[in-house]
């Protein structure tokens, strides 16, 4: 469950299933917390699955396997992804050099299952790998006064300039780590890293480290407003960010066009030799875009050209920046350029669809997934 509840239902938030936790969906108007954080700023609960590695082989261990470079140095992190033989995306996750451990970050309900099969991978290294998810707090603070709401209840550390990289500090009187985000939202954004245990108040009472964060992220500084994952799907749609669920999972990283994640030149990854045989060819066979559509699409609906089915749609909204149905889609690579205008099955019906730039909105920040070929 969130770390939080009770202060999220305090809120009126409605909640949701995410990789088996439960989190806030939203706090009953999303397209106005969805405004809010496009104009000023806003917080939420980020359900990150949590991997500890540790030992001094840590670094080799994980980079052997993940397709991104680990980073050496402390207070650096890395968006990587972890491919099946075939190529295919496993895992998507953020790795940081925390000094003595590296701490990933994966998607919601998958650090369990990853620390089992990594533990049985490992023969004379010195690796210690644990699920620890239960035992952190993880907030983003997303929006273009972000920078302003961190600097104002950060205590201890200047806010960090470069994207994924980390300070530690303190924050209402608990030690906290801020990283600066890839800006997934299309906004300047930090994730708020905090210990799920407990502190004692000025009055002697015990009190969750999570809901001393949580509290100051709201109403201290610069007042920020909570938002669930609703609106986290509109705001990384908009930002051209795919998601693993809906874009990432299953598919070769080459298709999706996410270079940010890959070192084409990096070797020792499962899954490499179908990724640089993919890259060498000089394109994959279909890429994913951006589009605008009639009406809203659900995920895997038919986008075709003419009467020929040309790919699918992975997710769509009603975008509230735009004030109009977005989509992501996949389809045939000479697509895009060839036939801009397309359809779209929609409740039976073939609605008008048409090839845009990503991203869909440009905010403070631009998002490092943008897909890239």
């Amino acid at each position: 469950m969130t770390v939080i509840e009770d202060q999220q239902s305090d809120l009126g938030a409605a909640f949701t299933e995410v990789g088996g936790r439960r989190v806030p969906a939203d706090y009953g108007r999303p397209e106005r917390a969805h405004r809010a954080v496009r104009n000023v700023v806003g917080v939420t609960e980020m359900p990150y699955g949590v991997v500890v590695v540790s030992g001094d082989d840590r670094i080799e261990y994980v980079d052997n396997v993940v397709s991104n470079r680990v980073p050496t140095d402390d207070g650096e992190g890395v968006y990587a992804l972890l491919l099946d033989p075939q190529g295919g995306v496993e895992m998507d996750m953020y790795v940081y050099n925390a000094g003595d451990r590296l701490l990933l970050f994966v998607p919601p309900g998958e650090a369990e299952s990853l620390a089992d099969e990594w533990r049985g991978k490992v023969f004379i290294q010195d690796v210690d790998i644990e699920a620890a998810t239960d035992d952190f707090g993880v907030f983003g603070v997303h929006g273009p006064n972000a920078t302003e709401k961190i600097a104002s209840v950060l205590n201890g550390a200047s806010t960090p300039e470069g994207h994924l990289s980390f300070v530690r500090g303190r924050m209402g009187d608990v030690g906290v780590t801020v990283i600066r985000t890839d800006a997934p939202t299309g906004e300047e954004g930090y994730e708020v890293v905090c210990t799920t245990g407990t502190i004692e108040t000025e009055k002697g009472e015990q009190r969750p480290n999570a809901a001393v964060v949580y509290d100051a992220l709201l109403t201290h500084g610069l007042n920020a407003a909570p938002f669930g994952r609703t609106t986290w799907e509109s705001l990384t749609l908009e930002a051209g960010t795919p998601l693993f669920d809906t874009e990432l999972d299953g598919r070769i990283p080459n298709v999706l066009g996410v270079r940010n994640a890959v070192d084409f030149e990096k070797g020792c990854f499962v899954g490499q030799e179908v990724v640089s045989r993919v890259e060498n060819r000089g394109r994959p066979s279909k890429r994913l875009v951006g589009l605008r559509v009639d009406a809203v699409p659900e995920p895997g609906a038919a986008v075709f050209s003419g009467d020929e089915a040309v790919g699918e749609v992975t997710r769509g909204v009603a975008s509230p920046s735009r004030g109009e149905p977005i989509a992501f889609a996949l389809v045939d690579f000479d697509v895009a350029d060839d036939a801009p205008i397309l359809t779209a099955r929609v409740g039976g019906e073939e609605v008008l669809a048409s090839v845009v730039d990503l991203p869909f909105v440009t905010g403070s920040d631009r998002s490092a997934r943008i897909p890239s070929y």
